[in-house]
This record gives structure tokens, sequence and C-alpha cells, in this order.
């Protein structure tokens, strides 16, 4: 199918054992070098890293394993056709976050944040990315009272222009969530990422990353939140799904739930020729109950979904909506968008 300029990316994540908080793995686990084979079999151009997918332990390792590793890695991608969209400093998982990265009470734990989050830095570099997504997973509180907001969102500008001193052509994508895994975020929404980039050392370089998702648990319009970020120029990257209300993070199948919301995010990215700047990323998760060796259909139709819908905003008519428009006859051009989404 015809990707009308668009490349397409996915984190190895993407493919999984189909674990959830209430159940163990389903399906086998599946090697690194076996997902690469799947990203050209399924139509995709590039991966979406977490530092230490790019090289595993990474803590126990020294800058010149890191450094000899992630080229190791470039050579693979290569080989597979393939480049590398980012790199995203995974600060959620290790015992030193457990109190959060940079807004960590402990000045021993934010020191490892920031450690940890040049080691992504690097390892982008020898990939040939300069792209690093922050995903302040732990950037909050379970107890509003166990820190100082204030003070917690001047340590996530000190951490932010940190990272673009140690790397003069690094980019920053800052990708908000308002919850989960902790109960409220400080970056909650795109508006708080791209006030907290404006701020810092180098505007120009700091941007965001929206995902449906997210923004749904936000009480928010997805396509609007990429529409603010496209108003600055500051849609780095985004993260395509689809979320069955203000629930846990599902990451379905995007368009699976919500046709209307999904043609509206092609929409805005299409029209703001978001193919020109940068990749459709997805981040979408396989069905429990999907058998192993049919576990990528979820990344097969979120694909062609987007690509459809892209099809259907270039064939409804725009002289005809600017005259519902002008008429304010919404009422009409809600009937032209139903009929265009449902074909008739």
């Amino acid at each position: 199918m015809e990707k009308f300029g668009y490349r397409f990316s996915f984190g190895p994540w993407n493919i999984h054992e189909g674990a959830d908080p209430f159940g163990p793995v389903v399906r086998p686990s599946i090697g690194f070098d076996q997902k690469l084979e799947s990203y050209k079999e399924l139509g995709f151009d590039a991966v979406q890293f977490h530092d230490d997918d790019a090289v595993p332990d990474l803590d126990q390792l020294s800058a010149s394993q890191i450094s000899q590793q992630a080229q190791q890695m470039r050579k693979k991608l290569a080989d597979h056709g393939l480049v590398a969209e980012f790199v995203a400093p995974r600060l959620w998982e290790h015992p030193n976050t457990i109190d959060g990265a940079f807004t960590a009470n402990d000045p021993a734990a934010r020191q490892y944040a920031l450690e940890r989050a040049k080691k992504a830095i690097d390892i982008g570099h020898e990939l040939g990315t300069n792209l690093m997504v922050l995903w302040l997973a732990r950037e909050g509180t379970y107890l509003r009272e166990a820190k100082d907001a204030v003070r917690a969102t001047h340590l996530l500008l000190e951490a932010v222009n940190a990272l673009l001193t140690y790397n003069s052509e690094l980019r920053i994508a800052i990708e908000p969530k308002p919850n989960e895994p902790m109960d409220m975020a400080y970056i909650p929404t795109i508006g708080h990422a791209l006030s907290l980039g404006f701020q810092s050392r180098d505007p120009g370089r700091v941007g965001s990353l929206v995902e449906s998702a997210h923004a749904v648990l936000a009480g928010l319009d997805p396509s609007d939140e990429m529409a603010f970020a496209l108003a600055f120029d500051k849609l780095y990257s985004v993260h395509l799904n689809d979320q069955n209300g203000l629930k846990f993070d599902q990451d379905r199948t995007f368009g699976a739930v919500d046709l209307r919301r999904a043609f509206n995010q092609v929409r805005v990215l299409d029209e703001n020729k978001y193919f020109e700047k940068g990749m459709v990323g997805l981040d979408v998760k396989a069905m429990r109950t999907q058998p192993a060796e049919i576990a990528t259909k979820h990344l097969r139709n979120s694909m062609l979904v987007f690509l459809k819908l892209v099809q259907v905003v270039r064939s409804v008519d725009k002289v005809q909506v600017q005259e519902l428009i002008a008429a304010r006859d919404y009422e009409e051009l809600d009937w032209l968008l139903l009929t265009s989404l449902m074909g008739v």
C-alpha cells in the first residue's frame, strides 16, 4: 500500500509476551534479531529504542563497551535496511528510580538518572540519531506532600539543561503522561512539556512526543495535543494507539476504539505535512489472547488504518468543507465526514 511519504517505526517492546498486572506471560519471548525480520516484513522503516534495547545491561559496561555494542547494533539495523528513530533512557525500572529519577529526593538517585541519560545520548550518537525521547515515568508522587512540586519542576529543567549541554546536537522530545506508574505526574500534558522546553537553555532543541492514549488519559483529544505542538513546530514524534476510556494505558490498535478520533489525528498530521518532519511511531500491544505466531497483526493493522485514513483525509472535498464552515452548517459538515469514514 502506498505510504504517501510517511515513514513508520515501532519499538521492540511492541512484540511481547502478553503478560499483564494480573497474569503471567502467554507467549514465548522472541529474540531481537527475529523481531528485526518482522520490521521489513510489515513495511516499517525504523526502530524505536530504549537505551537497554540497544545495549543490554549497560549499567554493567564501560563507555568503550557501550560504544562498541551500539556500533554493532547500528550495523545490524543497516543490514536490515532500518534506522534508529530515537533512544530513550529507561529511568523507571532501576532500584535507584523508585522515588523518581530527575526529581527523586535522594541526590544520589538524581545523579544516577542523569548519568544513565547521558549514556542513552552516547548510544543514540552511535546509532545515528540525535533524538532522545524523555518519558518521565516516575517524575511525580504517590503522596503530594512527599515532594516539593516547585522544586521538582526546577530539577526537571536542570536535568534537561544538563543533557542539552552534554551534547550540542541533541534534540529532546518530552513525552507527557498524566498518571501511571505514578499516581499524579508533574508533566501531564503537551502544554507542560513545551513550557518546560521553552524555559530551557536551548528551546530550539526541545520538543515533544504525543501519545494518543496518554492524551485520552488526561481527558484531552490527541489531535488537539498534536496541533498545539505543531503550532510551534515542536512535534518531534508521535506514538499512535487507541484507548477505551479513562482506564489504564491500553495501547490498543490505532483506530480500533474511536475511528473518528483516529481520523482527526491523521488529518492534523497530514494537513500540516508531518511526513516532512518526523516519523509515525506506533506504541501498541497485541491482545493477550493472540497466539504467538500471529502476534504482529496489531502493528500491521495500525499502519494500514493510518494509511487508509490518509486516503480519506485527502479525498474529502476541501471546497465543500470551507463552504459548510462559512455557512456555519456544522451538521452537514459532520455528515460529510461521517459518510466519508463509512465509505458511503
